[in-house]
């Protein structure tokens, strides 16, 4: 080996090193530690909840419905020694606290981050997306381009598929109020419902087991604490439609960041088509990568996969 070679090599070494040495200076990210390290932010939206990681150039991470921000710990844990992460809680879900007569749209939910990012001193940011959080990033993208650096969509509403069609029924249980007595209070009742075939992880992860009690508690938990959140949870599936994103085709088809689709291929809510359809609209896509079995929370499952992506994407380590 050339002396060269030899003082890189090295150096690698020393900095892969020094990247584990900060990573397990940190406690892990269980839902004691989340808890511990949440914040607060007020803004004229409410009180935004959200957890911060990390130092420089900011990434925002969007939750999932009905998740929260605990959806990214994994992949935070990993990427916080590359980016600042940020992961709030969307109105009505969460742990974040917003009025009654709130709007929950996700044209909302942008301008809300928006808010926060502003009371943060963040100005652009790489964005991670799932699930309704995709939505709320690509409304972010088309209204405010310039707040975004790069894009990362995990399986996620795309063009018409928003609400899927096959979240019909669930989406005539939230309109007729009945979503939170009738599917989310049982699962945190018992527990083994919520991995059933009738529960968010049977239907939503890629192996049920992986909803695991603690991850049921910290999400379900605020979201039938009062019978305000109660009745929003109802209210922010409703907020869906009409739907958003037909109408912002044009500026996405205009954005100028750099994208990449993270796609599990057994959703039965969306279908690797809609990747597929980003891949073509999106000028400066990077291209799609299916995740062979996986389900709609995958990313969750799989914080390894999502954050090699995304250190990919942002061209670091």
């Amino acid at each position: 080996m050339h002396r060269r070679e030899f003082i890189e090599a090295a150096a690698g070494i020393l900095g892969a090193s020094a990247i584990r040495e900060r990573v397990a200076s940190q406690p892990p990210l269980d839902a004691a530690a989340f808890r511990a390290e949440r914040r607060v932010v007020e803004t004229r939206f409410g009180s935004i909840a959200y957890l911060e990681r990390g130092k420089g150039d900011a990434a925002l991470f969007l939750h999932g419905y009905p998740l929260n921000g605990f959806q990214w710990r994994g992949a935070i844990e990993r990427l916080s020694t590359h980016r600042r992460c940020i992961a709030a809680d969307f109105l009505g879900l969460g742990y974040t606290v917003t009025r009654a007569d709130q709007d929950l749209s996700p044209r909302t939910q942008t301008d809300m981050l928006v808010a926060v990012l502003d009371a943060l001193s963040v100005g652009a940011v790489d964005l991670v997306a799932n699930d309704s959080g995709g939505t709320v990033a690509q409304l972010l993208v088309a209204q405010h381009p310039e707040r975004v650096r790069t894009i990362l969509l995990t399986d996620c509403d795309v063009s018409t598929n928003s609400p899927p069609a096959a979240l019909h029924p669930f989406m005539e249980q939230a309109r007729a109020g009945r979503a939170t007595d009738e599917w989310l209070a049982p699962q945190l009742a018992d527990k083994s419902v919520a991995r059933s075939a009738k529960g968010l992880g049977g239907g939503a992860y890629t192996n049920p087991a992986n909803f695991t009690d603690e991850a049921i508690e910290y999400y379900f938990t605020p979201l039938l604490s009062s019978p305000l959140r109660r009745a929003q949870f109802n209210q922010y599936a409703v907020a869906f439609e009409p739907n958003p994103l037909p109408a912002i085709e044009p500026a996405l088809k205009r954005c100028p960041a750099p994208a990449r689709m993270v796609w599990g291929t057994n959703d039965g809510l969306f279908d690797v088509s809609w990747a597929r359809w980003l891949d073509r609209t999106l000028p400066h896509s990077r291209g799609v990568r299916l995740v062979k079995g996986a389900k709609l929370f995958f990313p969750e499952e799989m914080p390894d996969l999502i954050a090699a992506e995304a250190r990919r994407l942002w061209g670091v380590g």
